[in-house]
């Protein structure tokens, strides 16, 4: 607990802990976030960001350059009217150095058994073939049976397979190997627009959410955002489809939405650091660039990033040689 500083320590009614860092669509951020506000949630405590964070650029603004701020970690709570449980927000603007990911959890993890945490439930994307006007599903995945039965007869969709990258991810599993159950809930995104805000998908969370934990806050401002966002990706969608034969979304037009997108947004700074960090062991060991490779597809960065990552190809030759 010496990483946490406290400003004030609430009495809670046997808490539900919520952690929530950036990532696709910012479907977990933009969910934990909007609760903190409707909730009027407190400050509570904070991890010291210079334990686990580190600068890696500068930035300029009005033509000045400067350091920029170290990411926020902080924890707040709510107490629910007329419900059973309170609940613990953890929320940060950016993931950790990926070589102290595991430590950095575990101090959410201290916090959390003095507060004798009821559950941990953390929020993530899920990037299917869907298309931006249809209501997203909500999948999950838990860390135990009884758990997954109980989001079952909610009428969620389990996640049988495959993985949960990134600390929204990894932080479950840890508390579970912690003692504590939990679970996450993830929200349809369309795999054309992982770079994009979606509110529509943070709605379809925190709707879930409300089944699952019985308590009341009102989404209807959520609602309006992802409205906002509906049309302008509808906007994109006429001008892309306004040739002679327009039709159903293909290939070629998710990658000219992906391209117009990724204009348009910028990546999550975890996510441009751990890029940073694969150059960096690709450099060292080429064997590294399919994993690279894999990340600047997943975020349709490859564009951006060509030419480093070609230059690998010809460090390692010239090595060789």
């Amino acid at each position: 607990m010496e990483r946490i500083k406290f400003s004030r320590k609430p009495r809670l009614k046997n808490p539900y802990l919520i952690v929530a860092w950036p990532g696709m669509g910012e479907v977990a951020f933009k969910a934990a976030s909007f609760l903190l506000d409707k909730l009027k949630a407190e400050e509570f405590a904070e991890i010291l960001a210079n334990e686990f964070f580190y600068l890696s650029e500068s930035v300029v603004q009005d033509g000045i350059l400067s350091l920029p701020e170290m990411p926020f970690n902080k924890f707040y709570f709510a107490k629910l009217k007329n419900a059973k449980n309170d609940l613990i927000i953890f929320l940060s603007d950016a993931q950790p150095d990926l070589t102290k990911a595991e430590e950095y959890c575990n101090s959410i993890i201290a916090l959390a058994k003095k507060y004798k945490v009821k559950e941990v439930i953390s929020f993530a994307a899920m990037p299917q073939p869907v298309d931006h006007s249809q209501q997203p599903g909500v999948w999950f995945t838990s860390t135990s049976i009884p758990i997954n039965e109980r989001l079952k007869s909610l009428d969620l969709r389990p996640l049988t397979d495959g993985q949960i990258s990134g600390l929204n991810g990894l932080f479950l599993g840890l508390a579970k190997k912690a003692g504590f159950g939990g679970f996450c809930l993830l929200g349809e995104i369309p795999l054309y627009t992982i770079q994009i805000e979606n509110p529509k998908a943070s709605f379809a969370v925190l709707e879930s959410l409300k089944k699952v934990i019985a308590f009341e806050v009102d989404l209807s401002e959520l609602l309006d955002q992802a409205h906002v966002m509906e049309e302008q990706i509808n906007s994109l969608l006429d001008h892309l489809k306004s040739g002679p034969t327009p039709g159903p979304i293909g290939e070629e037009e998710i990658e000219k939405i992906k391209k117009t997108l990724s204009q348009l947004t910028k990546l999550p700074l975890s996510v441009k650091e751990k890029i940073e960090k694969m150059f960096i062991q690709a450099n060292s060991d080429i064997a590294k660039a399919h994993e690279l490779k894999s990340e600047l597809d997943k975020w349709s960065v490859y564009k951006e990033y060509e030419d480093r990552f070609l230059d690998l190809f010809k460090k390692a030759k010239n090595q060789n040689n």
